[in-house]
C-alpha cells in the first residue's frame, strides 16, 4: 500500500474513532466541505508548558485530524526517557496524523562548518520524523537569516543536497519563508530556490502571517500547483501593529483580524491545494487563559467558520 493510501486509511479511521468517543459534534465544530482538513500545529500550546503526550491528547480531544510538533517537545521528551514508538502509538491511537516536523537546522548559508553541523541536526530530525510516521519536515531559513543570499543557482543546490540526503530517509524538507529576514523571506524566493534545486520532492510550507509579513501579496498563491504546497500555516492579524513592526505574538484567531483569509483559503483550493490548514498563534493573552484545550477549541472553530465561507 502507497504512503498516501495509508495516510488516507488513517485519517477516515481517526474521523471515525473521534466520533465514537465524542458524540455528536456541534455545527462549529464539523469540518466544512473542503479539500483541507484541520490541523494543529503545537507551537500554540508552547505557552502552557505541557508535556509532548498532553499536546497530542489535547488535539485530539479539540478535534483536529493531524498535528505539527515542534523537535523542543520531542527532545524534551526523549531526554525524559520517552520512545517515539509510545508516541506514535499515542498519536494513532487518536486518529491522528503528524504532517511534519518543525524543523529550524542551518543548511542555506555559506558557512561551510555551519551548513554541515545543521544537515547532521536535519539527519536527526529525519529520522525523529520517520519514527513518527510524518514524511515531511520545515527548511527554513534558521542559521542565515541576517544575511541577503540571492544566487538562487547556489541557494537550489543547496536546497537539492538536503532533499537527496530525504530520499535516503524517505522524509522531505519543506521551503519555509520567514517574512522578517533578509533571504528566503519570500513567495518568490521560494518558488527560485525550488526551481533551481530541480528535484520532484521540491515543495513548500507557507504561513498566512509570514506572507503578510513579507509585502508579498496574496495574489502570488495563484501562480502555484497546490500539489507542490504541503502545509499551510493560519492564523489572522490586526491593522496595528503595521506590517513592518508585527511581530508572532500578535498573530490571532482566524476571522479576529483583517487577513483576507476567506480569499485566500478560495485561493488554495482554486490551485488544488489539498493540505492541512495548520492552526498556529504565538499569542500571549491565550496562554493567560491556563486553558490550551479552550484555546485549541476556539482555533479550530473559528478556523472551520472562515473555511466555511468559502464558495
Amino acid at each position: 500500500m502507497s504512503t498516501l493510501s495509508r495516510r488516507r486509511l488513517l485519517l477516515a479511521g481517526g474521523a471515525a474513532a473521534f466520533a465514537s468517543v465524542s458524540g455528536s459534534v456541534s455545527a462549529e465544530e464539523k469540518p466544512s466541505k473542503t479539500p483541507f482538513r484541520p490541523c494543529l500545529n503545537l507551537a500554540t500550546l508552547i505557552g502552557f508548558n505541557l508535556s509532548f503526550e498532553e499536546e497530542i491528547d489535547i488535539a485530539a480531544k479539540a478535534g483536529y485530524r493531524s498535528i505539527e510538533p515542534w523537535p523542543r517537545k520531542v527532545q524534551q521528551f526523549l531526554d525524559q526517557g520517552g520512545k517515539l514508538s509510545d508516541a506514535r502509538k499515542r498519536i494513532n491511537d487518536h486518529g491522528l496524523i503528524v504532517e511534519n516536523l518543525l524543523t529550524f537546522f542551518s543548511w542555506m548559508g555559506d558557512d561551510d562548518a555551519k551548513r554541515a553541523a545543521g544537515i547532521e541536526q536535519m539527519r536527526k530530525n529525519m529520522d525523529w520524523a520517520r519514527q513518527l510516521g510524518a514524511d515531511r519536515l520545515a527548511a527554513t531559513p534558521a542559521g542565515a537569516t541576517g544575511q541577503r543570499l540571492d544566487d538562487f543557482r547556489v541557494l537550489g543546490d543547496r536546497y537539492r543536497t538536503i532533499l537527496e540526503i530525504g530520499d535516503t530517509f524517505g522524509v522531505w524538507p519543506l521551503l519555509e519563508i520567514w517574512g522578517s529576514v533578509k533571504t528566503l523571506n519570500s513567495l518568490a524566493d521560494c518558488m527560485a530556490v525550488a526551481a533551481w534545486a530541480d528535484h520532484p520532492k521540491a515543495a513548500f510550507l507557507l504561513d498566512v502571517f509570514h506572507l503578510y509579513r513579507s509585502g508579498c501579496p496574496f495574489e502570488g498563491l495563484s501562480l502555484l500547483n497546490g500539489r507542490k504546497i504541503h502545509a499551510f500555516h493560519v492564523h489572522d492579524y490586526p491593522d496595528d501593529p503595521p506590517r513592518d513592526k508585527i511581530e508572532d505574538k500578535h498573530r490571532v484567531y482566524c476571522g479576529d483580524g483583517i487577513a483576507p483569509l476567506t480569499t485566500i483559503f478560495r485561493t488554495l483550493r482554486d490551485i488544488g491545494y489539498e493540505g492541512c490548514l495548520s492552526f498556529e498563534v504565538f499569542n500571549p493573552t491565550y496562554w493567560a487563559t491556563n486553558d490550551a484545550l479552550l484555546v485549541a477549541k476556539t482555533g479550530l472553530e473559528k478556523l472551520n467558520a472562515v473555511i466555511g465561507k468559502v464558495k
